[in-house]
């Protein structure tokens, strides 16, 4: 949908102005590139369909009509209707560019009272506890050979990052030595979603691992003392975040788990995976949100739903 095409020069501005306040504000690359597009789509239809091209004829109805609009449109794809993913996609660029609209006084809008879909769960995969302990076992596995026992215990430390952690796959990348606080067994993540800050917490075990890695193999990279970032590329500049997600691939292949083989598994699988161990081991819905830096618990009880699909499989 970024090739919709927006004639009207007061809409064009107000797409690339939307763009840098997203930016300003920090939020995420990937959100940046991602939600102007959907805005896109509102603007074109706005023109097409009921020939309004300026901003102050915008309102929070036809907002609403436009969503419902694209709640029965078809997958172009592969047919059917769009996915409740994709739906709330769209749905988060249409609140931030309302508050965008309110806080650069363009509009005075009243908040949008459109809930969130509900997810589709099986976009959703966790690991077991198993497969975990296999991903862990699997960094023991590796030539015997001073580097490949640095990378080795990187790839621990990533583990420990983003699933026994729950770090956003953004948050890890960001990570530097100085936000780990050893003596209180804290990490703090200074560049959560939306530019929010939280700290989380790790226990002994943990500790261990990202302690090994920091003093007694991370010194083998390039610009170790020079670079204050938590994971080096074996060329000593921040490891970059698909490259975090290419290790986790290459250490799923060496365990003997055919169905993780199977299984489509990101960074942010570990994320959830460790949300929905938490949860079945009782810890209290509120404290798995401020863990995960869930800014409501709407967000959260997506994992009370995926363990209920789970336990019928």
């Amino acid at each position: 949908m970024k090739k919709l095409p927006i004639k009207t020069e007061a809409f064009q501005y107000v797409e690339r102005s939307f763009k840098e306040w997203l930016d300003i504000l920090g939020y995420s690359k990937e959100n940046i590139y991602q939600l102007p597009i959907h805005i896109r789509e509102l603007l074109h239809w706005l023109e097409t369909e009921k020939n309004i091209t300026q901003i102050n004829k915008i309102t929070t109805k036809l907002i609403k009509q436009h969503y419902q609009n694209l709640k029965l449109r078809s997958n172009q794809t592969n047919g059917g209707a769009l996915s409740n993913n994709y739906l709330n996609k769209h749905l988060q660029a249409l609140h931030r560019f309302s508050d965008y609209l309110r806080q650069t006084g363009k509009l005075i809008l009243p908040y949008l009272e459109i809930h969130r879909e509900e997810a589709n769960s099986k976009a959703i995969q966790p690991l077991s506890v198993d497969q975990i302990k296999a991903l862990f076992q699997a960094t023991k596995i590796h030539p015997n050979s001073q580097q490949w026992e640095a990378i080795a215990k990187r790839d621990e430390a990533m583990l420990t990052i983003f699933y026994s952690c729950g770090l956003r796959r953004n948050e890890g990348y960001h990570l530097d030595l100085s936000d780990i606080n050893f003596d209180k067994q804290i990490l703090h993540v200074r560049k959560g979603k939306n530019y929010k800050e939280r700290f989380v917490p790790f226990n002994k075990a943990n500790s261990k691992i990202l302690q090994e890695y920091i003093y007694d193999h991370r010194p083998y990279f390039i610009n170790a003392k020079q670079n204050n970032a938590l994971f080096l590329g074996v060329k000593g500049h921040r490891l970059q975040a698909q490259s975090m997600a290419i290790r986790l691939k290459l250490l799923i292949q060496k365990t003997d788990d055919i169905e993780l083989h199977q299984q489509e598994t990101s960074l942010h699988t570990l994320r959830h995976s460790i949300a929905t161990h938490l949860l079945k081991n009782g810890m209290p819905l509120e404290s798995i949100s401020k863990f995960l830096g869930h800014s409501s618990l709407e967000s959260t009880q997506i994992y009370t739903h995926l363990i209920k699909e789970n336990d019928k499989l």
